[in-house]
């Protein structure tokens, strides 16, 4: 493990609950691997473009027709995410699936001919497959015996990074944030034992 790269996609930047799980992660790494680089990208303030009309156009066709434009920032975003040994996308749950910014660089990253091949058999993915941890804060609860909603996120997550070659996914969350105090203290704290467990055995 050389480099981390560590993306996060909250409006709230680093006061988000979704960026403070990222860091207990990235922390735990870099105890198993104190040497690795880490890259950090905070995306969510509205900074990344939408793809453009001459991106779509080379996507539409046979061959990239485009080299200018949004095919420009999505050949840097997608050469970062090449060039990482580990992925940390870092998250909330908005709408009961995922913010504006984080469908912006997947629009920008899963890309036919780049990311994946179109062959008989379906898409298949061409990126080299890597560990992904994703750092998921919510208001509600969507998973376990107290969920009180749906979840479009997570199960999209795994089917558009595994379309790419990244299918390495481990989630961890912190739910309930919404709730009261002593309520999102007790979700911390499971999560951390989590991460605990987890990272206990972790081979970087």
């Amino acid at each position: 493990m050389n480099t981390i790269l560590r993306i996060s996609f909250s409006p709230r930047g680093q006061a988000s609950e979704s960026h403070r799980l990222s860091q207990r992660i990235v922390a735990l790494l870099l105890h198993k691997q104190p040497g690795a680089q880490v890259i950090d990208h905070d995306l969510g303030n509205g900074s990344l473009a939408q793809v453009d009309g001459s991106y779509a156009q080379s996507q539409g066709g046979p061959v990239d027709v485009s080299s200018d434009g949004s095919i420009v920032q999505s050949e840097d975003l997608i050469g970062e995410l090449e060039r990482a040994d580990i992925l940390i996308i870092s998250t909330p749950m908005h709408n009961l699936t995922m913010p504006s910014a984080l469908k912006a660089w997947i629009d920008h990253v899963v890309r036919v001919r780049r990311t994946f091949n179109l062959t008989p058999a379906g898409k298949v993915g061409a990126l080299r497959d890597r560990p992904v941890f994703l750092a998921i804060a919510s208001g509600g609860r969507y998973s376990g015996e107290r969920a009180n909603q749906p979840d479009f996120l997570t199960p999209y997550l795994r089917v558009i990074l595994g379309m790419i070659g990244l299918k390495d996914l481990t989630f961890f969350s912190v739910q309930g944030t919404g709730s009261s105090p002593d309520a999102l203290a007790e979700t911390r704290a499971r999560t951390e034992e989590e991460l605990q467990t987890y990272f206990s055995t972790f081979q970087a």
